[in-house]
């Protein structure tokens, strides 16, 4: 069974920076696409960023494009999302996601309905 713990939520100023990590286990992440949501109060849970089956490239929402980078370190399970130039329409509760990879069709991991795990969210909060 796979296992995703974020880190690295917080309160920051607008403008600053934040790190975001998820630790995958149970299975390594060489089988598995890794992408962020993130749910403001209220809200229903939107697409960050995420790896994508083709040659693992990345794709981003346009609202954190320029400001946000999606990274992995597959020899430590780990998905990162470094976010920069941070406003108050940042804050939500950021979801790391893992869609298992099977012999079918890359899963679209723009949409939540392709992961079959999460992690159980940490919060980010920009206010001054």
């Amino acid at each position: 069974q796979v296992q995703l713990v974020e880190s690295g939520g917080g309160l920051v100023q607008p403008g600053g920076s934040l790190r975001l990590s998820c630790v995958a286990s149970g299975r390594t992440m060489s089988y598995l696409l890794m992408g962020w949501f993130r749910q403001a109060p209220g809200k229903e849970r939107k697409f960050v960023a995420a790896f994508t089956g083709s040659g693992g490239s990345s794709v981003y929402a346009d609202s954190v494009k320029g400001r946000f980078t999606i990274s992995r370190d597959n020899a430590r399970n780990t998905v990162n999302l470094q976010m920069n130039n941070l406003t108050p329409e940042d804050t939500a509760v950021y979801f790391c996601g893992a869609a298992e990879l099977t012999r079918g069709p890359y899963p679209d991991t723009t949409k939540a309905a392709a992961y079959d795990h999460w992690g159980q969210g940490t919060q980010v909060t920009v206010s001054s």
